[in-house]
């Protein structure tokens, strides 16, 4: 074929990976994959072992910029893809490939900490998923793994708990969803459990996630024998119940709905192996703490699986009390909002934001819908909505947690499918939900919360794509004042010069103990 140089061209080109043998110890090893280099790429000079691997290292090499990108924005060279490790008896093998797997990791800004050693991954094909969940995970349009993927999804594999920290938008829902749905998938073939009790579960702060993890799930378990069940409120509990009954393989609820279902029926989730926590620090600050702990305690020494964008003291205290090796991964800078998405800070007084924000949304230069605006309060949600219709001639909904799930699911359709052009939200979209198509969000009301803040800012960008955060501030947001500048400063953004001259923001400039030194120097 002309897109290869073979080492035989009597032979047939191998079509698929598995196709191929294992390499010699000598021989050229698949760029991808790891198995008998037999063929030359003629777009890249990799060793290649079949015309799958070529085609996922032309993904590779076409998408590493923006997948890598999430970290640095640096393009990693297709020769990095041998930096894949291999399970291997060759002790010297092993010791050379611990150095490039570190190496790789330094390229992708992926720390570990505690002892984990698999390394990331940069293909799936290279996990051993079955050959139906490939196929699912390539119609999901997932042409190769971002860097959070990369390596939480073999650390998943391997049986020990983790808790993983990365950008809003880089793939973390996919992350465990994949291993899960493989582990589920693999014990329902070997017919091991007769009873079909649940064998995953995914707790999520907001019934909004729930849906988005379910849909993803169901999406990656296509045609495979993989149930699901949604536990949230605002459905009916029996049929919930019932669902679970009827035998699934995950459970995916918030923490008071489950508590629901456990209090009032006997369900038996002794089978569950893999528990996940997303977005745990939404969790912490919604007061669930206590719930997720109860849940956890009714089920038998699972996985623990634990993620957010940003991690907190308490957020580490809770994974040591549920494991105590628990594996620590974080990709990029922690605590930080995506470097894809441009903050622009505004200073406008309370009583001029609304009209700012018409300004806004009616320029053609500034206007990027969809938009998502967020808001303080649910009221505010509501009358900000109608208001932006009526001065705007746009159409503008709000979503919020008093609305029913019908609402709110109706909502989300009208507006994703790019039927509603503006929604405003209050922190019910600020977390882990995935907003395709959204490139822009307007930050009305600054949250108490520089966490909540990163969060908000982070559904501009999704997988590394750049986006624009527009943030109201005046002296009412002072008490976060210090930790704001610090972000803007770090990602770039210029800073109002009524915020950098306020009293308020002091702090920030002079570090923990600036006060006092003025004042020592007056």
């Amino acid at each position: 074929m002309n897109c290869f140089i073979t080492l035989d061209v009597s032979d047939t080109i191998k079509e698929r990976c598995w196709d191929q043998r294992e390499a010699l110890p000598w021989e050229p090893k698949c760029a991808i994959c790891g198995r008998y280099g037999e063929y030359i790429c003629d777009k890249t000079d990799d060793d290649i072992c079949s015309l799958e691997c070529k085609q996922a290292l032309l993904c590779r090499v076409a998408n590493s910029q923006s997948l890598v990108g999430l970290s640095s924005r640096k393009k990693l060279p297709a020769t990095d893809e041998c930096f894949y490790v291999r399970d291997s008896d060759d002790k010297t093998a092993s010791l050379f490939s611990t150095d490039k797997t570190e190496s790789l990791r330094r390229k992708l800004e992926i720390q570990v900490k505690g002892e984990l050693d698999v390394a990331p991954t940069l293909s799936f094909s290279s996990c051993n998923f079955p050959q139906k969940l490939l196929k699912n995970i390539e119609a999901a349009e997932y042409d190769s793994p971002t860097p959070v993927q990369m390596q939480a999804i073999p650390a998943a594999l391997t049986g020990k708990s983790l808790l993983v920290s990365a950008d809003t938008g880089s793939g973390k829902t996919a992350s465990f969803l994949v291993p899960i749905v493989s582990h589920c998938v693999n014990i329902r073939l070997e017919g091991s459990l007769h009873q079909r009790k649940p064998l995953a579960m995914v707790l999520t702060p907001t019934r909004e996630l729930c849906i988005q993890v379910e849909e993803h799930a169901k999406l990656l378990a296509k045609s495979l024998p993989f149930k699901t069940a949604l536990v949230v409120g605002g459905d009916a509990l029996a049929g919930q119940r019932h669902r679970i009954e009827g035998g699934v393989e995950l459970v995916i609820g918030t923490p008071g709905r489950l508590i629901d279902l456990l209090t009032k029926h006997d369900i038996e989730l002794d089978g569950v192996t893999i528990f996940v926590l997303d977005e745990v620090d939404s969790m912490l600050q919604r007061g669930f703490r206590d719930q997720v702990m109860q849940i956890f305690q009714s089920l038998s020494q699972p996985q623990v699986l634990m993620y957010s964008a940003t991690i907190s003291q308490d957020v580490e205290k809770m994974a040591k009390a549920m494991e105590k090796d628990i594996i620590v991964i974080s990709v990029g800078k922690p605590n930080r909002p995506s470097e894809a998405v441009k903050q622009v800070a505004i200073w406008v007084e309370s009583k001029h934001k609304k009209q700012k924000l018409f300004d806004i949304l009616m320029s053609r230069q500034h206007f990027i819908p969809p938009v998502v605006v967020y808001v303080g309060s649910r009221l505010g949600a509501d009358l900000l909505s109608n208001a932006i219709t009526a001065s705007t001639g746009m159409k503008a909904l709000s979503i919020h947690g008093e609305k029913s799930m019908k609402e709110r699911r109706e909502i989300m359709r009208s507006f994703l499918v790019g039927e509603v052009p503006i929604i405003v939200a209050t922190g019910v979209l600020g977390r882990g939900v995935d907003l395709f198509g959204v490139r822009q969000v307007i930050v009305f009301d600054m949250p108490s919360s520089i966490k909540e803040y990163i969060h908000q800012i982070g559904r501009a960008s999704r997988l590394g794509e750049e986006g624009t955060a527009i943030l109201f501030v005046n002296d009412e947001n002072k008490s976060v004042f210090p930790e704001l500048i610090r972000i803007l400063k770090s990602a770039g953004a210029p800073l109002p010069r009524e915020l950098v001259n306020s009293r308020y923001a002091v702090d920030s400039f002079f570090g923990g103990k600036g006060q006092k030194r003025r004042r020592r120097g007056c």
